[in-house]
């Protein structure tokens, strides 16, 4: 069974590693090259610093004891991270810390509006969680993304 979890700082390397398995897909260049502001800022020491920070709460999904899945939520409103291994996509794995991540965030700073940067390949994945885009695509240090954001909406 899949359990999730609070980050901490000991994550750190395992989570850097899951994210760099994505980092063709997440930079123009594949290589990386021109993108380095943003590798620095997914390095195993950035995670550690922000698995250590009140500003950021990770949830970490398990399967037999291995991380297969990860979410971040800066300042209780942006999503900053969200990531599920290659092998265990399209298992309901994203939406579960995503429903999960809300529910804390509502519970402590009683937050409904969530923004994301997403990935021009991971629009459809946010649209699918109910992010809609709220602007044009940015294209900055190497890295492309489109602004989106979420209102939790009452009746739900």
């Amino acid at each position: 069974a899949m359990n999730i979890r609070a980050g901490v700082p000991n994550d750190a390397k395992v989570l850097a590693e899951l994210i760099s398995s994505f980092q063709p897909m997440l930079t123009l260049d594949p290589s990386g090259a021109g993108a380095e502001q943003y590798l620095a800022s997914v390095s195993v020491d950035a995670e550690r610093e922000y698995l250590a920070s009140p500003r950021y709460s990770y949830l970490v999904a398990e399967l037999e004891c291995q991380v297969v899945g990860v979410i971040a939520i800066r300042d209780g409103t942006h999503l900053f991270h969200l990531f599920v291994a290659a092998g265990h996509q399209r298992r309901g794995i994203a939406r579960a810390l995503w429903e999960r991540a809300q529910e804390e965030s509502l519970r402590y700073s009683g937050r409904t509006t969530f923004t994301v940067n997403a990935s021009l390949n991971a629009v459809p994945v946010y649209q699918h969680l109910g992010f809609l885009p709220a602007g044009a695509a940015v294209h900055t240090h190497g890295i492309a993304f489109i602004p989106m954001r979420f209102e939790l909406r009452n009746d739900v």
